[in-house]
């Protein structure tokens, strides 16, 4: 029987939280919503679409569903692809989530090396996981091997004085106040240089 090892901080926030899907676009909505982000009328619109203006209306108003033919000429009328007639902009989608968490507040993740304590731990579906971490190693031997995986990190120094080891540079050691960005794909472990454990700011990206 096999060990299985429990899972890394990395894996846990990007498996956290329910699948999203993306709720159906109202192609006639999308359409009027993509002529008067252009300031046209309808007239305009059609013209450009090489459409007649009452085809138009009725696509706009959900009485008629267009041909493939006629999609392709509203597209090129916009100047856009048929795929984003039904697919709105990413920058369009305003989600105003937040959460703030307190300095005594956050879910606190103990390893043999590190005190990570996650924030913003209530949000689900992040695209980046923030975390302070209090550095308990002292030297790279108490490592299993690097920590490598998916995405960037950055990394700002707190209290203390750390030592970045990076798999493809020579050792940095860096003070309070200093930070770091780096390819979290390459090999990398963190030691503390001060009598104290030094807490760094960890953010690593999850996309």
């Amino acid at each position: 029987m096999t060990d299985t090892p429990p899972p890394s901080l990395i894996q846990i926030a990007r498996a956290s939280g329910a699948n999203e899907t993306a709720p159906p676009v109202d192609l006639g909505a999308r359409v009027r919503e993509l002529r008067k982000a252009r300031n046209w009328t309808l007239e305009q619109a059609a013209r450009q679409a090489g459409l007649a203006r009452s085809t138009l209306s009725k696509i706009e108003n959900g009485l008629m569903s267009p041909t493939y033919d006629a999609l392709k000429k509203l597209a090129v009328g916009l100047e856009i692809t048929v795929p984003q007639l039904f697919t709105p902009p990413a920058g369009e989608k305003i989600t105003g989530r937040m959460a703030v968490t307190r300095a005594d507040e956050g879910a606190a993740k103990a390893t043999s090396t590190y005190e990570h304590v996650l924030l913003a731990d209530a949000l689900r579906k992040k695209q980046m996981l923030p975390y302070r971490a209090r550095i308990r190693a002292r030297r790279m031997e108490e490592f299993d091997g690097w920590v490598r995986h998916d995405g960037e990190e950055f990394l700002y120094v707190l209290t203390g004085m750390v030592r970045l080891f990076t798999e493809f540079y020579e050792p940095v050691d860096m003070r309070r106040g200093d930070s770091a960005y780096y390819d979290a794909t390459m090999g990398h472990n963190v030691v503390s240089l001060s009598d104290e454990d030094a807490t760094i700011l960890w953010v690593t990206s999850l996309t």
